[in-house]
């Protein structure tokens, strides 16, 4: 009774052990630090919410909403493209709000996907890169996550040796899990490569905002000529803490933003019209939250990779996205990423994500969240230390 189709098609849920682990340990009483999944802790700016209540007092403003966003909404996402890439966007034909990012890339699998269709994907990588497609009935063939040489070697690979050829590139940069960025020169490989392959490229963008280098992150809509062939998406959940909220985007090729927007007719309505509007306040409104967000991270990196070193546990500091990538340290690199995060749970009072999560590229390695305040950091990493030392 249970043998669905594409139930079959993915595999147990690997963070559920730890996250039941987890709850359980907070139902006995313990104290659970929770770096493992990626929710931020802060709240919007009060002109924000100001506006969601403003417009939620309008009788008017609770009936449906079109599914491709209110249009100041979309105007909104097509100003902030220009003032912050330089990218000039139709809001009717190239912009379409999404129920966050997951939502919208899941869609747009399902709406440009035929069974067997083979898709590019990063390896390890935010998991719905893979999952939006397998559901849609997709073959995955991965490609590295890091955007260096062995990236192109691969993809070069892939389209030659592939049977049938691969359609769609997904990437994302900033990474989720790895924490990797790409610069515009990536990305002008990517396209030149996507057109003579006759690749649709979707790009994830989610993390746009949180960078901690002098260079801002580049769109790859930048890129002469990539509106021919590539959809970007991005989230106002970490730029805006607006996670619960679900606001995202896609933007770009008007053939697959049009595609998207067919099927999400079908599926859904907009988002509640008070949050739209909302959210078009804070993409014309100040935009103080934005740097003061990405400050906010760089100290929890700073503290994060400071004081777990001092406990003996290594952190490569990452450039960007509010995760650390890191190894299991040697003396239980033998355990899995799996059992490892089993083992802080218990024994150090902290939670993280299991790389193997991400995909089997990610075994040897966990994620850690810039979620908790640095108070809250270093008592991880006191847990850390008696662990490590036990």
């Amino acid at each position: 009774m249970t043998d669905f189709y594409r139930i079959r098609r993915l595999p147990p849920y690997v963070f559920a052990e730890v996250n039941a682990m987890k709850a359980a340990a907070r139902a006995a009483g313990e104290d659970i630090i929770d770096l493992g999944m990626g929710n931020p802790d802060g709240a919007p700016p009060a002109h924000v919410i100001e506006k969601l209540a403003e417009v939620a007092r309008n009788p008017r403003a609770h009936r449906y909403s079109a599914s491709k966003g209110i249009a100041g909404l979309r105007k909104a996402q097509a100003a902030y493209y220009q003032r912050r890439f330089g990218v000039d966007l139709d809001p009717d034909s190239e912009v379409i709000v999404t129920l966050g990012s997951k939502e919208g890339l899941a869609n747009l699998a399902q709406a440009i996907t035929a069974p067997g269709d083979v898709v590019l994907a990063p390896n390890p990588s935010y998991p719905i890169h893979q999952f939006g497609f397998i559901i849609a009935g997709a073959s995955i063939r991965s490609i590295p996550a890091a955007p260096g040489p062995d990236f192109f070697n691969m993809l070069e690979r892939s389209v030659r040796f592939t049977v049938p050829t691969p359609k769609v590139l997904v990437i994302g940069y900033p990474s989720n899990p790895t924490a990797y960025v790409a610069d515009l020169a990536f990305y002008e490989k990517v396209v030149d490569f996507a057109r003579a392959h006759g690749l649709w490229v979707i790009s994830d963008l989610a993390y746009a905002e949180i960078y901690f280098g002098d260079e801002p992150t580049p769109s790859i809509l930048q890129v002469k000529g990539a509106k021919e062939v590539a959809v970007e998406f991005t989230s106002m959940s970490k730029t805006y803490s607006m996670a619960g909220w679900r606001m995202g985007f896609a933007v770009g090729n008007p053939a697959l933003i049009g595609a998207l927007t067919r099927v999400k007719s079908y599926l859904d309505y907009g988002a509640f019209t008070p949050i739209q509007a909302a959210a078009t306040a804070a993409l014309n409104g100040p935009q103080d939250i934005v740097a003061e967000n990405r400050a906010l991270y760089k100290a929890r990196r700073d503290c994060l990779v400071e004081c777990f070193g001092r406990a003996g546990w290594e952190i490569p500091p990452p450039a960007a996205s509010m995760f650390a990538w890191t190894p299991i340290p040697e003396p239980f690199r033998a355990l899995g990423s799996m059992e490892f995060a089993k083992r802080l749970i218990a024994e150090a009072g902290v939670a993280v994500a299991p790389g193997v999560g991400f995909g089997e590229e990610g075994e040897g390695y966990v994620r850690i969240a810039l979620v908790e305040n640095e108070q809250r950091i270093r008592q991880a990493a006191r847990g850390v230390k008696a662990m490590l030392r036990g």
